[in-house]
């Protein structure tokens, strides 16, 4: 894509989520919710994306992710859904 050929006013929406989330046209949040299945019980947790500490499953006391410096890493076997959109 040229950069001439770019309207200003109503950018594509997947060169927008490419941008920094305060450079964006309106600004967003890279962080989301999400149901997390555990792979042992099949219960369904909450957590936030960018969870600091590590989540563990309220039926079997399985560690379901655990942080880094930005988001957080599942464990194998975990499936998840995005929340909200």
């Amino acid at each position: 894509v040229l950069q001439n050929d770019i309207d200003l006013l109503n950018p594509p929406a997947e060169l927008e989520k490419l941008k920094h989330k305060k450079k964006r046209l309106v600004q967003s949040p890279n962080s989301f919710f999400m149901d997390v299945k555990c792979q042992g019980c099949f219960s369904i947790t909450t957590v936030f994306s960018h969870s600091q500490t590590v989540v563990v499953c309220p039926g079997c006391q399985t560690v379901l992710c655990q942080p880094t410096g930005g988001k957080a890493r599942l464990t194998e076997g975990c499936s998840f859904r995005r929340k909200g959109d």
